[in-house]
């Protein structure tokens, strides 16, 4: 077997520590260093992900002392792009957190910078890896029950206040749950059934920013619509779910059911399907695939082609449209 995959993990909140314990899952990848400030604070974190690595304060001084090929960056958006190029520069390949950035013009900075390195660069848009939505997208393929009619997406949950600093509450470092809740919808769209013809949204814009919006999408032959929200109840909870209606079955997915995701199909009742899984789409949740996608891929020196630079950069552009949209109260064409 060869040597794992070495990655550091730039900011240990939430999001890093969950991806720390996906790599220590992964047989062919090892954190070997974490970037965070709060340094005491985080060699106490790393205990519960049963991790030990060294702690810096900045990537500079990683890259001093640590050895490793790519950087896992889980900062808040405002930071990825300074992350980013920094990264590249030292000759890292790059796992970004979504959404890629807080401006297309960032985002476009961001993706040359890794073209012109001949890195690999990836952005964190797990649902095109979330079992269910896999499914979703291979019904879709295939075929198999006819020409899909209408979709509607939905994604919400309880005002988030895990962040460190609060940073997804502040407008100017997140834009609330359209840019950050919401773009998971609106990125799968993109890959399931590519740029639609226009969007027309309506949303709540409060002092967190956008925490609530819902979108129409204009594809010829489909209903298509979108919401996200996170103005819910603290305590309320999380959920994600999905009602695909093709010609001859609804496919339905309910983060919160006791039956997350049944297929009913014409006449019959609704059964749970069989999910696939392959060596480019592992066992586990998105997180999980999307990481072990990225690995397998320096691993074995190909190319990402899924969750690119470039493809985080036009979901970017959507939900950006969307807000467009919403603040002017009239449909946007793309």
């Amino acid at each position: 077997m060869n040597s794992p995959i070495q990655v550091a993990i730039l900011g240990f909140g939430f999001m890093g520590k969950r991806h720390a314990g996906v790599y220590r899952q992964l047989e062919n990848a090892k954190v070997t260093a974490v970037v965070d400030p709060r340094r005491d604070e985080i060699r106490e974190s790393l205990a519960e992900v049963n991790l030990s690595c060294p702690v810096y304060s900045t990537l500079h001084e990683a890259v001093a002392s640590s050895e490793f090929t790519a950087v896992d960056i889980c900062l808040p958006t405002d930071l990825h792009r300074d992350q980013v190029l920094a990264a590249l520069s030292h000759g890292k390949h790059v796992f970004c957190e979504k959404p890629i950035s807080l401006t297309t013009e960032e985002a476009l900075e961001m993706t040359e910078a890794a073209r012109r390195a001949n890195l690999q660069f990836m952005v964190g848009h797990c649902i095109r890896f979330w079992p269910e939505y896999v499914e979703l997208q291979r019904l879709v393929a295939s075929g198999a029950h006819g020409r899909l009619m209408s979709l509607s997406l939905t994604r919400r949950t309880g005002r988030p206040g895990y962040s460190v600093g609060n940073w997804v509450n502040q407008p100017e470092r997140c834009l609330g749950a359209a840019l950050d809740l919401h773009i998971h919808d609106a990125d799968f769209l993109l890959h399931l059934l590519g740029k639609p013809e226009a969007v027309f949204s309506q949303g709540l814009n409060d002092s967190t920013g956008w925490s609530s919006l819902t979108t129409q999408y204009v594809y010829e032959g489909m209903n298509v619509m979108a919401e996200g929200a996170w103005n819910y109840p603290s305590n309320w909870g999380f959920q994600m779910r999905f009602t695909a209606v093709f010609e001859d079955a609804v496919l339905d997915y309910d983060s919160a059911g006791s039956q997350t995701l049944l297929l009913t199909v014409g006449e019959g009742t609704p059964q749970p399907p069989i999910l696939l899984n392959s060596a480019n789409n592992p066992t586990g949740d998105g997180y999980h695939r999307e990481l072990a996608y990225f690995v397998n891929c320096l691993e074995r020196n190909e190319p990402v082609t899924v969750s690119t630079g470039e493809q985080a950069m036009a979901s970017l552009s959507l939900v950006l449209a969307e807000v467009e949209s919403a603040k002017a109260g009239h449909p946007v064409f793309l």
